[in-house]
């Protein structure tokens, strides 16, 4: 059996575009495994060991520790600093059955078949290996256990009304976010990764965020201007020579008019892949 003391060691090659600014956060907190895991649900159950890959500031894996309590969740993500913020949340909950580690999803550093459940949500889209990552996910979960993923696709994103500004917005975020070694359409390849990564029990489906109330409105238009403005994906567009600032405030003004609107609406598509590890 292989461990992973003994796999060849990969380290990422892409820079997080987003970084962990509070508009970032503000996104990550909001998620939950109803609104963001729903096609997982069914495979978790009492006494399931978890690996939550990419887990942010922890709110999925929080769901995920309550659900399968007494079995363990192990929470990791590449940045030390959001990991205070995944314990923070699993200690208000009052959570006992949950750690968390540094780790790398091209190289994870935990034995061959170690949990029934490998869970990433909107990791593989930022990663500079995603087949690799999938392997990997693949390598530590045990047979008959479920490998999940989850990641948005930016090129399905559709919003009315529309805006020739938000249209250069997403050209832009393609450009930085490609530029930085990731591959913002992830959704749509999900399935063909997973083909590649060795899975051949796939089943492959497809979820939404809507944002339509005026609350979601303007909680999500006003996430994208403070974040096209202020966060590290600011940075990166800049200093690669995507944008010029002036340029990043025309958008973040769009995105706030945008979400005045009443008859606004936006749509977030998702790939979703489960594959069962023979």
């Amino acid at each position: 059996m292989t461990h992973a003391s003994e796999q060849p060691r990969v380290h990422e090659t892409a820079v997080y575009t987003h970084g962990h600014h509070e508009s970032v956060l503000r996104s990550h907190t909001w998620r939950t495994a109803a609104n963001s895991a729903a096609y997982l649900l069914d495979e978790v159950r009492p006494g399931l060991d978890v690996l939550d890959v990419g887990c942010g500031p922890g709110t999925i894996t929080a769901d995920l520790a309550a659900l399968v309590a007494p079995g363990r969740v192990t929470a990791v993500d590449a940045a030390e600093d959001v990991l205070a913020k995944a314990r923070a949340t699993a200690a208000e909950r009052g959570l006992e059955n949950v750690e968390f580690a540094v780790a790398d999803v091209h190289a994870l550093d935990f034995p061959d078949d170690s949990f029934d459940i490998v869970h990433a949500h909107q990791v593989l889209q930022h990663v500079g290996d995603p087949v690799q990552a999938l392997r990997e996910m693949r390598r530590v979960c045990r047979p008959g256990g479920i490998v999940a993923a989850r990641d948005s696709d930016y090129g399905a994103f559709t919003w009315y009304p529309e805006r020739p500004v938000l249209d250069h917005w997403l050209d832009l975020y393609h450009r930085v976010a490609r530029a930085n070694g990731g591959e913002p359409d992830a959704g749509r390849r999900l399935f063909a990764w997973a083909r590649r990564a060795g899975f051949t029990e796939i089943t492959a489906t497809a979820g939404t965020w809507c944002f339509s109330t005026p609350e979601d409105r303007a909680w999500w238009s006003g996430l994208w201007a403070d974040r096209t403005t202020s966060s590290s994906y600011a940075d990166l567009a800049v200093e690669g020579g995507h944008a010029t600032r002036a340029e990043l405030a025309e958008i973040a003004a769009a995105w706030r008019e945008w979400g005045t609107r009443e008859d606004a609406w936006f749509m977030v598509p998702h790939g979703e892949i489960l594959c069962r590890v023979s």
